[in-house]
């Protein structure tokens, strides 16, 4: 059974756990990933300001995300991740459709994120445009900042 809920505020390390997981997995080093550690921690604090919801499997934790409203028609993604081991299997376009399913419902309008390079293609392919180009401290990286229009 696969079912996505909100999450709860001791599911901070799980998701921390399976963030840091899915970063690796574009073969970041782990130097790399350890230097982004703190943004990518998800603590109480986080899941009690934020709408965070998970994608259970069987009960098992796969994927994840997050978002802050900006206003009361924009909302900033903030978190989209799926576990290392189920990554292309179809769980991240799941986690989207849910995603963008309940922004209609609590009728925003507009969502912007920093994307990953890495996952450009994956939200280009979800409908979302490249609005700017974020440098990152890692020469020659570029973030996307991305948006789609919700209708």
């Amino acid at each position: 059974m696969m079912e996505i809920i909100k999450a709860n505020i001791t599911d901070g390390y799980a998701l921390t756990i399976l963030t840091l997981k899915s970063k690796a997995y574009w073969g970041y080093a782990n130097d790399q990933i350890e230097s982004w550690r703190d943004d990518l921690t998800i603590i109480r604090d986080y899941i009690d300001n934020n709408q965070v919801y998970k994608l259970l499997l069987e009960g098992k934790l796969v994927g994840f995300y997050a978002f802050l409203p900006e206003s009361k028609t924009k909302v900033e993604l903030n978190f989209m991740f799926v576990d290392s081991a189920y990554i292309g299997k179809g769980f991240g376009k799941i986690l989207m459709n849910d995603f963008l399913d309940r922004l209609k419902l609590l009728q925003y309008k507009t969502v912007t994120l920093i994307a990953d390079p890495n996952a450009e293609l994956f939200y280009k392919r979800a409908g979302f445009n490249v609005i700017e180009k974020l440098e990152s401290p890692i020469e020659g990286r570029f973030l996307p900042v991305m948006e789609i229009e919700i209708v």
